[in-house]
């Protein structure tokens, strides 16, 4: 089968960063599925694991960690699926990445594609939906207010991948008002078409943007991105007693400034389940499930931005350099071997 993978890791400019080869084809064991993909994205992940990350002697990386396509073989015990189910999924990253023409994934982690979006729509949806969705309902409770804080959520970084689908839940799910930052006015156009109540720029003076708003101090901040430059602003305008949640991966984090507060601080990894298999794994599949059921009710909306195709060497390597810029709106998707 078709595949893109690297042996050795580091920078995109090497023509082997990349590389288009051909796997043999893999076998649905125990809880698997086999996929024939359809539509992947890219993920800032790709590129750091790309970047650091080293396959055993003789073998390939294969990256990937969003998915869509068609059940090709169920394994013994997976269960409610059927050949030809149409999927969307993370994958886990203890595990081949679904770059490549066919990808065994854990039934348990696996949704249903939403019935109204194309292959590439969908595509653009698991990773990010995965990490908003466990960051804000199981790490920060937004459904349970701070005493004494506004009911806002700061979302650092509204206009990325994880920040375009964070706002949308936030809007569907809850009474939760958004602060959302963007600097450039398209960036600042697409969180308010998403449905942030308020917009400030994150290369200014965060706590200042806040309190100028009316609205008190929000009781929840989730910072997607450069989460040590903004630490100190974070700590200064979040609520006492508040919940900080981050998913990015700061060399060093001064924390010691939210003890005051007895803030709370939350990291998210949405491998964390499938990596460790967790006793409540299949959350990963139902939550899925759910968004699907908001994307086709119409509630929230697919952060598609930027296709290509094929899925090759070419067109993956593209889509790194596009993420690695960290200016990128939404989510870049390739479809179609």
């Amino acid at each position: 089968m078709k595949a893109i993978g690297y042996r050795v890791p580091g920078p995109l400019v090497r023509a082997e960063a990349l590389e288009d080869i051909d796997l043999p084809r893999p076998v649905a064991t125990g809880h698997d599925l086999l996929v024939e993909v359809a539509a992947v994205s890219v993920n800032p992940v790709d590129t750091k694991v790309r970047r650091s990350a080293t396959p055993p002697e003789g073998d390939w990386k294969v990256l990937g960690w969003d998915a869509v396509g068609r059940v090709a073989e169920v394994g013994p015990e997976a269960k409610g699926f059927a050949v030809g189910d149409e999927v969307f999924y993370a994958g886990s990253i203890g595990r081949p990445g679904a770059n490549s023409e066919f990808h065994l994934v854990d039934a348990r982690i696996v949704g249903h594609k939403p019935r109204s979006l194309s292959d590439a729509e969908a595509a653009a949806l698991p990773l990010t939906a995965i990490t908003a969705w466990e960051m804000l309902f199981d790490r920060l409770d937004i459904r349970r207010p701070v005493p004494g804080a506004a009911n806002a959520v700061l979302i650092i970084g509204g206009a990325g991948g994880v920040g375009s689908i964070a706002i949308q839940l936030v809007r569907a799910l809850t009474d939760v008002t958004v602060i959302a930052t963007a600097s450039r006015p398209e960036t600042r156009e697409w969180v308010r078409d998403l449905g942030a109540h308020h917009v400030i720029d994150h290369h200014g003076d965060l706590a200042a943007q806040v309190e100028a708003l009316g609205i008190g101090a929000p009781g929840f901040v989730f910072s997607t991105n450069q989460s040590d430059r903004h630490v100190k602003g974070i700590q200064a305008l979040i609520a006492p007693q508040g919940r900080f949640g981050l998913i990015d991966d700061p060399e060093t984090l001064d924390v010691l400034g939210f003890k005051r507060k007895a803030a709370s601080i939350h990291w998210e990894l949405m491998f964390t389940r499938p990596v460790f298999g967790t006793p409540d794994i299949g959350e990963q599949g139902r939550l899925l499930d759910e968004v699907a059921k908001l994307i086709d009710a119409g509630r929230i909306r697919t952060t598609l931005t930027e296709r290509l195709a094929p899925i090759n060497a070419e067109n993956l390597r593209e889509a790194h350099a596009l993420i690695e810029t960290n200016t990128a709106r939404g989510k870049i998707v390739l479809e179609g071997f």
